[in-house]
């Protein structure tokens, strides 16, 4: 596996693939890696001929009060990780590399960018757009893949890669969850054990509104009061936002009919957690 740490040097390797007519598979991650990552990294290996990973914590996606300096990051563990499932290249740029003196350049997708998680981290998606963008320019892949755990990202991303007609396929795969039910994040890293039980309480309030769906249940607000309140028996639990939408455009829906998405985020002691589930009824 090569490690690469310049924009140059990722381009000029791309520009050689490319020239083989070789099919570039992408993840691109904040590192700390998990079976989450590995999971789309492994499905890159499987349709792609070359398979990059960057490893690259975004400054540009962490408000002024957030966990930039805290995120936690392992890049000897990412790295040994990678090699083992037979990764082609890791990509790991310095902030500098990625945001020379000067930078003043942004991406953002309207309206989608403001909802959800948007509303109370603004900013977060206009950086995650800009990140994203500049690592498929610098990249050049054919495939980029990304977990459902954080759909509104994906939502966005699939958008501006339509509206900028960008020459990428996004393959979303799915949430990918630990054996006690909490779904893979590296943020876990953050949680005592007291708060990693309490943590449980997300995965568990939308199972259970699932089952009411699967039961004849389709009136989003009597899910959405059901779910809040299972969360606010948990003592260490602090709402953010449970809606229910359209997990197309992230538009809310008043009642299920089709798919819809179930998304939640929950504060559990200082650490803030997403979730989601996916429901359908026949039409």
């Amino acid at each position: 596996m090569k490690t690469l740490l310049t924009v140059s040097d990722m381009r000029s390797e791309s520009r050689a693939w490319k020239s083989r007519g070789l099919k570039i598979g992408f993840v691109p991650t904040m590192g700390f890696l998990h079976e989450g990552h590995l999971s789309l990294v492994r499905e890159s290996k499987r349709r792609a001929d070359v398979t990059v990973v960057s490893v690259f914590v975004n400054p540009a996606q962490f408000g002024p009060n957030e966990d930039l300096a805290a995120y936690p990051r392992d890049l000897a563990s990412d790295s040994a990780v990678l090699e083992k499932e037979g990764v082609d290249c890791l990509f790991h740029p310095a902030a500098g590399e990625m945001y020379a003196a000067g930078h003043r350049t942004f991406v953002e997708v309207l309206d989608l960018q403001d909802r959800l998680c948007g509303r109370t981290r603004p900013g977060h998606f206009r950086g995650v757009c800009t990140v994203v963008l500049k690592l498929f320019e610098i990249v050049g892949p054919d495939m980029a893949f990304f977990g459902w755990k954080d759909a509104q990202q994906v939502v966005i991303l699939k958008k501006m890669v339509e509206d900028l007609n960008l020459p990428v396929e996004i393959i979303p795969l799915p949430l990918v969850r630990d054996a006690d039910g909490l779904a893979l994040s590296s943020r876990n890293s953050y949680l005592s054990a007291e708060e990693r039980r309490a943590a449980r309480i997300l995965g568990i309030s939308l199972k259970e509104a699932a089952d009411r769906v699967s039961g004849g249940e389709v009136d989003s607000s009597a899910l959405i009061r059901g779910i809040r309140r299972r969360i606010e028996g948990e003592p260490l639990a602090r709402i953010d936002y449970v809606e229910i939408v359209d997990p197309a455009d992230l538009s809310p829906v008043s009642r299920i009919d089709g798919e819809a998405l179930m998304a939640v985020a929950v504060s559990i002691g200082k650490t803030r957690l997403i979730d989601n589930m996916k429901v359908g009824v026949k039409r």
